[in-house]
């Protein structure tokens, strides 16, 4: 009992502890994430916050390194993996290529943002009733990577959710 008892007592202070480094982490991703060029293209996003924007930031990266919405796509790993042999073709489940993280957190923010935008809830009721949950929140995720990928290479901020307006160009 005596053993039992010290061993929970270690358990508890070890979660104590991982839970601290934690918050510290996060603290630390969001204060030095706001830094890097392009940071506030990403937050001005609703559904992207710092913590997510310092994720998804170096991730992204040089958005010229890119040629379109589709290859962003597809080194996040949200595109259908394509099967070709002679005429046959095949698309199957997304490739997973990029990081799990970035694609996570992607997933995440793209589901909080049809939230506040009707057109994106739309999209996501239409494509769910059609096709299912889990493929309409990856094409949710595509959809809301087209969002991100507009706002960084037009270098704009995002203002108008409703409307998808993007504002005034960004200085840093």
């Amino acid at each position: 009992d005596l053993l039992v008892n010290l061993e929970l007592k270690i358990i508890v202070d070890q979660i104590r502890s991982l839970n601290k480094s934690t918050a510290e982490l996060e603290e630390t991703i969001g204060k030095e994430g706001r830094k890097p060029e392009g940071h506030r293209h990403l937050t001005s996003i609703k559904g992207i916050g710092g913590l997510s924007g310092g994720i998804l930031l170096p991730i992204v990266g040089g958005i010229g390194d890119f040629a379109g919405e589709g290859k962003l796509a597809a080194y996040f790993g949200i595109v259908p993996r394509v099967s070709d042999s002679n005429e046959i073709e095949r698309s199957g489940r997304i490739t997973k290529r990029g990081t799990k993280l970035g694609r996570t957190t992607l997933i995440q923010r793209a589901l909080i943002a049809q939230r506040y935008s009707p057109y994106l809830k739309t999209y996501y009721e239409k494509m769910k009733s059609r096709r299912g949950t889990g493929k309409a929140i990856v094409a949710l995720a595509r959809k809301f990577l087209g969002i991100i990928y507009r706002t960084r290479k037009n270098n704009r901020v995002f203002e108008d959710f409703l409307n998808f307006v993007l504002a005034e160009e960004a200085t840093a």
